[in-house]
């Protein structure tokens, strides 16, 4: 029996994940890739269509520009989606070299943040929530910058973007552990980004990537953590095996990922009217760009799915009489549950393909775009 919660579940599909992405060393190229953002938000709603549970699609910018966003807010509701969140770059043009928001440089952040301002304007014609905010800044050598310096900097740029989000809008801080930054980052950890958020008011809220972590670093606490605070404001769902590695969610660890779903729920952040965003942001770079999507809203909905089976009633009652084996007994339990069959039959009740990567292997959909997108430039990893 699959618990009603599960209904709450949304995932935010991110545009890139669509195009020939990847982080090491190679991009591969792949037939059928989406050769501008309308493909990709097609693409995107055949996920939402055959899983039921990715009904937005995050946008990248400069990446996703078009003329006309409220145009393209109009494909996307055709196609039976939406446009989610608004994600900036500030990591690619060559003034940013040594750093944009923290930049020594006022002209250089001003810059940075004209760009972050044109981006809530895009989020105006869109409809969209909130303004996703990562940056590559940081220093590879000691004495390279002022540490103190550009966190200072840093809040006064976050603060004159803040001034500019709607009364209905968000902005949320990424942090990263590190890379491309080797010595200092400067939002390295949910610290920094907290910090930096909790300074501004109460619609910043801190964007937790779950593979933006040291190897061995306790995900599901800062989860807790962030959500006690009231500041957990999304994810971006991904997997690592080392360091920072965008794989399919739960791919690594699946134990993980039922850990900080069982945290999520702990915490209130699938109830209704929670506002807490669930994201994916990977690459696909050796396997397929529509099944890896679907892989991945599978293994959330399924890690969800056995989170919700643990007895939080026993559990609490282990947990107060220092039943630590009886505690731990009740998690795995519930971990090691077979959702598959139930999930399965959900689909079928809500008119849903009960296996969506059967579904969409016999759809036919790939061997119709691999057809018909053999012309122009195939969307990629910066474009």
């Amino acid at each position: 029996m699959i618990d009603p919660l599960v209904d709450n579940l949304r995932i935010e599909l991110p545009s890139w994940a669509f195009g020939n992405s990847g982080t090491r060393f190679k991009v591969f190229g792949t037939p059928g890739v989406p050769r501008n953002v309308h493909e990709k938000i097609a693409d995107a709603a055949t996920v939402h269509r055959l899983t039921g549970l990715a009904p937005t699609v995050a946008l990248h910018i400069p990446w996703d520009a078009v003329d006309d966003y409220s145009a393209l807010a109009r494909y996307a509701e055709e196609l039976g989606v939406r446009l989610g969140t608004i994600n900036s770059n500030t990591f690619q043009d060559d003034v940013y070299k040594f750093g944009s928001l923290t930049h020594t440089d006022k002209a250089v952040r001003q810059q940075a943040i004209d760009h972050h301002l044109a981006c809530i304007e895009v989020m105006h014609q869109t409809g969209s929530r909130d303004l996703k905010i990562w940056l590559a800044d940081g220093t590879n050598y000691p004495g390279q910058g002022d540490i103190r310096g550009r966190q200072e900097r840093l809040a006064e740029s976050l603060s004159t973007i803040y001034q500019h989000i709607g009364a209905h809008q968000r902005m949320v801080l990424e942090y990263k552990f590190f890379e491309p930054a080797m010595y200092m980052t400067d939002v390295p950890d949910w610290g920094t980004a907290y910090a930096q958020v909790n300074a501004l008011g109460d619609r910043a809220k801190v964007c937790l990537d779950t593979g933006h972590h040291a190897p061995g670093t306790n995900i599901e606490f800062i989860v807790a953590q962030l959500l006690r605070l009231g500041k957990l404001g999304s994810f971006d769902f991904n997997s690592r095996f080392y360091a920072d590695d965008d794989l399919i969610v739960g791919a690594a660890d699946p134990f993980q990922l039922f850990r900080i779903m069982f945290e999520v729920i702990r915490g209130g952040a699938l109830d209704a009217g929670s506002d807490v965003a669930l994201m994916l942001d990977q690459c696909h770079n050796v396997e397929a760009k529509i099944p890896g999507q679907i892989r991945s809203v599978l293994n959330v909905v399924e890690m969800t799915a056995r989170a919700l089976l643990v007895d939080r009633a026993a559990l609490t009652a282990a947990q107060e009489s220092g039943d630590v084996l009886g505690a731990n007994q009740i998690m795995m339990d519930a971990f090691y549950t077979d959702v598959r069959p139930a999930l399965a039959q959900w689909r079928t009740d809500r008119g849903l393909p009960a296996d969506p990567i059967g579904a969409f292997a016999a759809s036919g959909y790939q061997d119709t775009i691999n057809a018909e997108r053999t012309g122009g430039t195939q969307s990629s990893w910066g474009a």
